[in-house]
Protein backbone atom coordinates (compact mmCIF):
# COMPACT_ATOMS: atom_id res chain seq x y z
CA UNK A 1 0.00 0.00 0.00
CA UNK A 2 1.62 3.43 -0.91
CA UNK A 3 0.83 6.74 0.72
CA UNK A 4 0.83 10.44 -0.46
CA UNK A 5 2.91 13.05 0.74
CA UNK A 6 1.82 14.46 4.21
CA UNK A 7 -0.91 16.64 3.30
CA UNK A 8 1.17 19.64 5.52
CA UNK A 9 3.42 19.44 2.71
CA UNK A 10 2.42 21.99 0.07
CA UNK A 11 5.89 21.53 -1.90
CA UNK A 12 8.86 20.43 -1.50
CA UNK A 13 12.47 19.90 -3.38
CA UNK A 14 15.14 16.89 -2.68
CA UNK A 15 18.37 16.81 -4.02
CA UNK A 16 17.88 19.77 -5.81
CA UNK A 17 20.69 20.84 -7.71
CA UNK A 18 20.93 23.34 -10.75
CA UNK A 19 23.97 24.20 -12.99
CA UNK A 20 24.28 25.87 -16.09
CA UNK A 21 26.84 26.06 -18.83
CA UNK A 22 29.51 23.41 -20.01
CA UNK A 23 31.39 21.01 -17.05
CA UNK A 24 34.78 23.09 -17.46
CA UNK A 25 33.22 26.02 -16.49
CA UNK A 26 30.21 25.21 -14.69
CA UNK A 27 27.95 27.57 -12.40
CA UNK A 28 26.56 25.48 -9.29
CA UNK A 29 23.06 27.74 -8.42
CA UNK A 30 21.85 25.09 -6.19
CA UNK A 31 23.90 22.25 -4.71
CA UNK A 32 22.03 19.46 -2.96
CA UNK A 33 18.93 21.66 -1.39
CA UNK A 34 16.36 19.81 1.01
CA UNK A 35 13.17 21.55 1.60
CA UNK A 36 9.76 21.36 2.50
CA UNK A 37 7.06 24.33 2.29
CA UNK A 38 4.66 23.89 4.77
CA UNK A 39 0.77 24.37 3.78
CA UNK A 40 -1.02 27.50 5.29
CA UNK A 41 2.31 28.89 6.44
CA UNK A 42 4.20 32.16 5.30
CA UNK A 43 7.99 31.13 4.38
CA UNK A 44 10.70 33.83 3.65
CA UNK A 45 13.40 31.92 1.86
CA UNK A 46 16.88 34.30 2.08
CA UNK A 47 20.26 35.21 0.89
CA UNK A 48 22.79 37.50 -0.81
CA UNK A 49 22.71 38.21 -4.44
CA UNK A 50 24.04 35.16 -6.39
CA UNK A 51 22.86 32.23 -3.39
CA UNK A 52 20.03 30.86 -5.32
CA UNK A 53 17.19 31.78 -3.75
CA UNK A 54 15.70 33.12 -7.00
CA UNK A 55 16.85 29.71 -8.94
CA UNK A 56 14.97 27.78 -6.15
CA UNK A 57 11.27 30.04 -6.42
CA UNK A 58 11.59 29.22 -10.21
CA UNK A 59 12.31 25.62 -9.66
CA UNK A 60 9.14 24.85 -7.16
CA UNK A 61 6.95 27.00 -9.08
CA UNK A 62 7.92 24.99 -12.69
CA UNK A 63 9.21 28.36 -14.00
CA UNK A 64 12.63 26.47 -14.32
CA UNK A 65 13.75 22.80 -14.33
CA UNK A 66 16.28 20.99 -12.31
CA UNK A 67 19.67 19.62 -13.48
CA UNK A 68 19.50 16.91 -10.59
CA UNK A 69 16.60 16.02 -7.50
CA UNK A 70 13.11 15.56 -7.25
CA UNK A 71 10.44 18.85 -7.39
CA UNK A 72 7.08 17.94 -5.55
CA UNK A 73 3.94 20.44 -5.44
CA UNK A 74 1.61 18.99 -2.86
CA UNK A 75 1.63 14.86 -3.55
CA UNK A 76 2.47 15.21 -7.27
CA UNK A 77 5.78 14.90 -8.67
CA UNK A 78 6.38 17.62 -10.90
CA UNK A 79 10.33 17.03 -12.19
CA UNK A 80 9.68 15.54 -15.34
CA UNK A 81 6.89 17.27 -16.41
CA UNK A 82 6.88 18.72 -20.22
CA UNK A 83 6.14 22.61 -21.06
CA UNK A 84 3.07 22.18 -22.08
CA UNK A 85 1.78 20.34 -18.15
CA UNK A 86 4.15 22.73 -16.54
CA UNK A 87 1.97 25.28 -17.93
CA UNK A 88 -1.52 24.08 -17.02
CA UNK A 89 0.03 23.50 -13.36
CA UNK A 90 1.23 26.78 -12.93
CA UNK A 91 -2.03 27.91 -14.45
CA UNK A 92 -4.18 25.74 -11.91
CA UNK A 93 -2.04 24.93 -9.04
CA UNK A 94 0.31 28.56 -8.24
CA UNK A 95 -0.05 31.88 -7.92
CA UNK A 96 2.98 34.69 -8.51
CA UNK A 97 3.46 38.18 -7.35
CA UNK A 98 6.37 39.69 -9.06
CA UNK A 99 8.52 43.00 -7.90
CA UNK A 100 7.22 44.83 -11.52
CA UNK A 101 3.74 43.52 -10.80
CA UNK A 102 3.16 42.67 -14.70
CA UNK A 103 -0.37 43.58 -14.77
CA UNK A 104 -1.58 44.19 -18.40
CA UNK A 105 -1.46 47.93 -19.56
CA UNK A 106 -4.81 47.62 -21.48
CA UNK A 107 -6.99 45.68 -18.98
CA UNK A 108 -8.56 47.56 -16.11
CA UNK A 109 -8.17 46.24 -12.33
CA UNK A 110 -11.45 44.14 -12.39
CA UNK A 111 -10.35 42.05 -15.76
CA UNK A 112 -6.46 41.79 -14.78
CA UNK A 113 -8.22 40.06 -11.45
CA UNK A 114 -9.61 37.92 -13.81
CA UNK A 115 -7.19 36.85 -15.97
CA UNK A 116 -6.04 33.78 -14.36
CA UNK A 117 -9.53 32.29 -15.76
CA UNK A 118 -9.43 33.92 -18.76
CA UNK A 119 -6.19 32.30 -19.46
CA UNK A 120 -7.71 28.93 -18.01
CA UNK A 121 -10.95 29.40 -20.76
CA UNK A 122 -13.20 29.56 -18.43
CA UNK A 123 -15.60 32.11 -15.65
CA UNK A 124 -15.30 31.91 -12.27
CA UNK A 125 -17.90 29.97 -10.13
CA UNK A 126 -20.08 31.76 -7.75
CA UNK A 127 -17.89 30.73 -4.85
CA UNK A 128 -15.00 32.02 -7.10
CA UNK A 129 -16.29 35.37 -7.28
CA UNK A 130 -17.71 35.81 -3.98
CA UNK A 131 -13.83 35.54 -2.79
CA UNK A 132 -12.89 37.92 -5.48
CA UNK A 133 -15.38 40.39 -3.95
CA UNK A 134 -13.18 39.34 -0.57
CA UNK A 135 -9.99 40.51 -1.98
CA UNK A 136 -11.17 43.63 -4.07
CA UNK A 137 -12.88 44.77 -1.00
CA UNK A 138 -10.24 43.68 1.86
CA UNK A 139 -7.46 45.39 -0.30
CA UNK A 140 -8.95 48.58 -0.83
CA UNK A 141 -9.76 48.43 -4.92
CA UNK A 142 -13.63 48.24 -4.97
CA UNK A 143 -13.37 51.79 -6.20
CA UNK A 144 -10.31 51.41 -8.67
CA UNK A 145 -12.04 47.95 -11.04
CA UNK A 146 -11.91 50.26 -13.70
CA UNK A 147 -9.58 52.30 -14.05
CA UNK A 148 -6.13 50.97 -15.97
CA UNK A 149 -2.50 50.24 -13.99
CA UNK A 150 -0.80 53.54 -15.47
CA UNK A 151 -4.00 54.94 -13.38
CA UNK A 152 -3.02 53.31 -10.17
CA UNK A 153 -0.43 53.99 -7.73
CA UNK A 154 2.66 51.20 -7.08
CA UNK A 155 1.12 50.25 -4.41
CA UNK A 156 -2.44 50.19 -5.79
CA UNK A 157 -0.98 48.11 -8.66
CA UNK A 158 0.84 45.53 -6.24
CA UNK A 159 -2.36 45.05 -4.48
CA UNK A 160 -4.37 44.27 -8.07
CA UNK A 161 -1.38 41.96 -8.59
CA UNK A 162 -2.06 39.99 -5.43
CA UNK A 163 -5.51 39.75 -5.64
CA UNK A 164 -5.17 38.53 -9.15
CA UNK A 165 -2.31 35.57 -7.98
CA UNK A 166 -4.86 35.08 -4.73
CA UNK A 167 -8.06 35.20 -6.94
CA UNK A 168 -8.51 30.97 -7.81
CA UNK A 169 -6.63 30.10 -4.21
CA UNK A 170 -3.83 28.18 -5.57
CA UNK A 171 -1.85 25.95 -3.65
CA UNK A 172 1.20 28.06 -3.52
CA UNK A 173 1.67 31.41 -3.71
CA UNK A 174 4.52 32.36 -4.65
CA UNK A 175 6.29 36.21 -4.24
CA UNK A 176 9.45 37.48 -5.70
CA UNK A 177 10.60 40.36 -4.09
CA UNK A 178 6.95 41.49 -3.56
CA UNK A 179 8.16 45.32 -2.17
CA UNK A 180 11.04 46.18 -3.87
CA UNK A 181 9.14 48.66 -5.78
CA UNK A 182 7.38 50.06 -3.12
CA UNK A 183 7.98 53.06 -0.58
CA UNK A 184 8.25 51.69 2.60
CA UNK A 185 4.92 52.66 4.36
CA UNK A 186 3.36 50.60 1.27
CA UNK A 187 5.47 48.08 1.16
CA UNK A 188 4.56 47.46 5.07
CA UNK A 189 1.08 47.45 3.81
CA UNK A 190 1.24 44.77 1.54
CA UNK A 191 3.17 42.37 3.68
CA UNK A 192 1.10 42.36 6.19
CA UNK A 193 -1.68 41.32 3.43
CA UNK A 194 0.31 38.58 2.50
CA UNK A 195 0.34 37.75 6.02
CA UNK A 196 -3.02 38.01 6.92
CA UNK A 197 -3.91 35.66 3.71
CA UNK A 198 -1.94 33.25 5.38
CA UNK A 199 -3.26 33.61 8.96
CA UNK A 200 -7.06 34.18 8.00
CA UNK A 201 -7.21 32.05 5.28
CA UNK A 202 -4.94 29.62 5.00
CA UNK A 203 -2.96 30.71 2.10
CA UNK A 204 0.37 28.82 1.55
CA UNK A 205 3.27 31.79 0.65
CA UNK A 206 6.69 31.54 -0.22
CA UNK A 207 8.52 34.81 -0.42
CA UNK A 208 12.01 35.41 -2.14
CA UNK A 209 13.61 38.36 -0.40
CA UNK A 210 16.82 40.12 0.95
CA UNK A 211 14.78 42.53 3.28
CA UNK A 212 14.81 41.46 6.76
CA UNK A 213 11.92 44.03 7.36
CA UNK A 214 10.13 41.98 4.62
CA UNK A 215 11.22 38.71 6.55
CA UNK A 216 10.32 39.28 9.95
CA UNK A 217 6.71 39.07 8.52
CA UNK A 218 6.90 35.38 7.44
CA UNK A 219 6.19 32.86 10.20
CA UNK A 220 9.71 31.00 9.29
CA UNK A 221 12.46 32.07 7.16
CA UNK A 222 14.93 29.91 5.34
CA UNK A 223 18.56 30.96 4.45
CA UNK A 224 20.65 30.09 1.72
CA UNK A 225 24.23 30.58 0.71
CA UNK A 226 26.05 29.21 -2.03
CA UNK A 227 23.42 27.00 -3.59
CA UNK A 228 22.94 25.66 0.34
CA UNK A 229 20.34 26.00 3.17
CA UNK A 230 22.73 27.14 5.51
CA UNK A 231 19.96 27.96 8.04
CA UNK A 232 16.32 27.45 8.93
CA UNK A 233 14.27 29.22 12.00
CA UNK A 234 10.79 30.55 12.64
CA UNK A 235 9.48 33.76 13.04
CA UNK A 236 12.54 36.48 13.69
CA UNK A 237 12.80 40.46 14.53
CA UNK A 238 14.12 42.34 11.36
CA UNK A 239 17.21 42.96 13.93
CA UNK A 240 17.64 39.05 14.74
CA UNK A 241 17.65 38.41 11.01
CA UNK A 242 19.93 41.53 10.25
CA UNK A 243 22.13 39.85 13.24
CA UNK A 244 22.48 36.58 11.49
CA UNK A 245 23.09 37.75 8.14
CA UNK A 246 25.54 39.89 8.77
CA UNK A 247 27.59 36.95 10.98
CA UNK A 248 26.65 34.77 7.76
CA UNK A 249 28.43 37.44 5.04
CA UNK A 250 31.52 37.53 8.66
CA UNK A 251 31.76 33.64 8.11
CA UNK A 252 32.13 34.23 3.80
Amino acid sequence: MTTSAQPSVVASVHGLRKSYGPAENQVVALDGVDLEIERGRFTAIMGPSGSGKSTLMHIMAGLDQATAGRVRLGDQDITDLDDGQLTILRRRRVGFVFQAFNLVPTLDVAANIRLPFELDARRPTGEEQSWIDVLVSTLGLASRLGHRPHELSGGQQQRVAIARALATRPELLFADEPTGNLDSRTGRSVLALLAAASTEYGQSIAMVTHDPIAASYADRIVFLADGRVVEDRPRSTAEQISALMLGMERAA
